[in-house]
C-alpha cells in the first residue's frame, strides 16, 4: 500500500505520530490486520476497524519476475519509498539496495517516479487516499 501525502499525515497525526516509514508502516498493517475490507466499487476500497476508516484507490501494476524489477530500477540513484507488501518491509532507501531483501518471484509491479515511491507484493498495490473516522455505516459493519 503506498500513501498519498494527505493519508501520511493523518496516519502520522491519528496512529503513529512518528514520520519514518520504518515506524508508520507497521502500524498501518496492524490497522490492516484487525480491520473489515468493504469494496465500494472496482476502484474504491475501505478498511475499517468500527472507529476509523481509511479510504483506498486501487493502481494499475504489472506482474514481473524480481530480476527484471531490479532491470528496472537499476539506474536510480535517488531514495525511495520503498515497499514490500509480503516481507511487510517499508523503507527509504535506494531501491536496488532494497531489493536485495526480497526474495525471488514474480510480485506485483508499482513505481511512481514523481513520487519517488515503489511498491511490490504478490497481491495489486492500493494507494491510501485518507484516514477519517468511520462512518455509520461502516460501524455497523465493523461489529
Amino acid at each position: 500500500m503506498l500513501l498519498t501525502r494527505h493519508a501520511r499525515e493523518r496516519l502520522i497525526k491519528r496512529l503513529a505520530k512518528n514520520r519514518k516509514p520504518e515506524r508508520f508502516y507497521p502500524l498501518l498493517w496492524a490497522f490492516l490486520d484487525r480491520s473489515r475490507r468493504i469494496d465500494v466499487n472496482r476502484g474504491i476500497v475501505i478498511f475499517t476497524d468500527g472507529t476509523k476508516s481509511l479510504v483506498c484507490s486501487r493502481l494499475d501494476c504489472e506482474r514481473l519476475p524480481l530480476e527484471e524489477i531490479k532491470e528496472r530500477v537499476g539506474g536510480i540513484s535517488r531514495a525511495y519509498e520503498c515497499v514490500f507488501l509480503d516481507g511487510r518491509t517499508a523503507r527509504e532507501t535506494i531501491p536496488r539496495k532494497f531489493l536485495e531483501s526480497v526474495p525471488d518471484g514474480e510480485y506485483c509491479f508499482y513505481i511512481n517516479r514523481e513520487k519517488r515511491s515503489i511498491y511490490i507484493g504478490s497481491a495489486p498495490p492500493l494507494l491510501a487516499i485518507t484516514l477519517r473516522p468511520a462512518k455509520k455505516s461502516e460501524r455497523e459493519c465493523a461489529d
